[in-house]
């Protein structure tokens, strides 16, 4: 990337909010209800996984699933931490993490399900319905905006455009070999 072409980005990446927001203030509050939503998600999970870690069914412990159960969900909640954490300090890759919790979330939801029996099951389905999809499909809604409006700024989509129509272009192999035959010369 020639010097020119740096400054040009640096100059679109700088495009005042409001030029691409209709309403920075309602954004911020946005921003902010999320992550207090991650922050309780993840107070809520702590006292969860030492409850399913005492009392999961003697099946589980008898086949090293209770382990497994527990593993799965600390995994869930250092993605939720680290999604709150970027989110807080405002790091593009909360994209990254905000989509992959949200993978973990219809996973654990479609196991609660699929292995829970009897009354159990019933409780499983109602969480899955009313707490785990609906946080899934906030955190990748939320990464769908970040993308938007990360384009928006680099000028790659309109402001009412949507995330899926984004085409930024890729390094090819071709800008791969320049970019290392730059930093041998």
């Amino acid at each position: 990337m020639s010097p020119r072409e740096r400054q040009d980005l640096i100059k679109r990446l700088a495009r005042p909010i409001a030029e691409i927001v209709p309403s920075p203030r309602r954004m911020k509050r946005t921003r902010e209800l999320r992550i207090a939503i991650m922050v309780g998600a993840a107070l809520l999970l702590v006292p969860w996984i030492g409850h399913l870690a005492l009392t999961l069914p003697r099946l589980y412990v008898a086949h090293n699933w209770d382990s497994t159960w527990v593993g799965f969900d600390v995994m869930l909640l250092v993605m939720i931490v680290a999604t709150a954490v970027l989110g807080y300090l405002r790091r593009q890759l909360i994209v990254v993490t905000g989509f992959a919790t949200a993978v973990l979330l219809v996973c654990d939801a479609w196991f609660d399900v699929m292995t829970a029996h009897g009354d159990d099951r019933m409780l499983s389905i109602i969480t899955a319905v009313l707490v785990e999809l609906p946080f899934a499909a906030l955190l990748v809604t939320g990464s769908f905006q970040i993308l938007r409006l990360t384009a928006a700024r680099l000028w790659a989509l309109d402001a009412d455009g949507h995330a899926w129509q984004i085409r930024i272009p890729m390094p090819s192999d071709a800008d791969l070999a320049v970019a290392r035959r730059g930093r041998r010369g």
